[in-house]
């Protein structure tokens, strides 16, 4: 894992000399502030993954400092303060601060808190598949933006005609279509009773997909109907 940056804003330096020696030894890199302001100037210059914000700084405090930079970031943000009410826990959490720590404070308590706060923050934000465009039925996946369809993680090739049938059907799943709609759906022209061209297609898709293409799993054969996705 590449190394986690955090930001200490804290007008007091005894805290700060402090908190960097029990960071350092966590493996973190450290940046310092004296208040909100050099806070906010050094968020524009350096990557920063969580940020430990005082409340109580001259030139600007740290509830400011919070609302301003939760208007550009949205890295964690854990709040130091020796003020302990309630009211005002509830202030720095309402400016936008995911946790809150009073002083003093036992360190390890603070780093302990630190390592939650990125982890959540890391899982929340691990990019994700987009599952927008995507058809699954157990083990078959339809990608309808790319025309990408596997099963069981193994690729197969269709045609353009054969993936438009498979999609029809997929999503309607459930869905009974006739030969003569299919037909009419997917190749936009009337049908005539003799063309078994959707039969020849159906045919080739569960060659491709099924186990086994004589008792499909995917594609099922309504007699006397048509054809369903189930």
């Amino acid at each position: 894992m590449a190394e986690q940056t955090v930001l200490l804003v804290d007008d007091e330096k005894e805290i700060i000399d402090l908190l960097e020696i029990y960071l350092k030894n966590e493996g973190y890199r450290l940046l310092r502030a004296g208040n909100g302001l050099e806070a906010l100037s050094m968020l524009q210059k350096e990557h920063v993954d969580l940020i430990v914000l005082d409340i109580m700084m001259p030139k600007m405090d740290g509830i400011e400092a919070c609302m301003k930079i939760r208007e550009q970031k949205n890295m964690p943000i854990i709040m130091l303060s020796a003020k302990s009410q309630d009211m005002d826990k509830i202030l720095g959490l309402s400016s936008g601060a995911d946790d809150y720590v009073s002083k003093p404070f036992n360190p390890l308590e603070l780093i302990a808190r630190i390592k939650s706060q990125l982890r959540r923050y890391t899982r929340l934000n691990v990019p994700q598949p987009n599952k927008e465009n995507e058809i699954e039925i157990d083990e078959l996946t339809i990608n309808t933006a790319t025309h990408e369809v596997k099963v069981d993680g193994r690729d197969v090739k269709l045609t353009p005609r054969e993936f438009a049938i498979l999609e029809l059907l997929a999503r309607n799943r459930g869905m009974v279509w006739s030969i003569e709609k299919i037909y009419e759906t997917v190749w936009k022209e009337a049908y005539f009773d003799a063309d078994n061209t959707v039969m020849v297609h159906i045919r080739k898709i569960r060659e491709k997909i099924e186990e086994h293409p004589r008792k499909p799993k995917f594609i099922k054969t309504v007699w006397g109907v048509g054809y369903k996705v189930e």
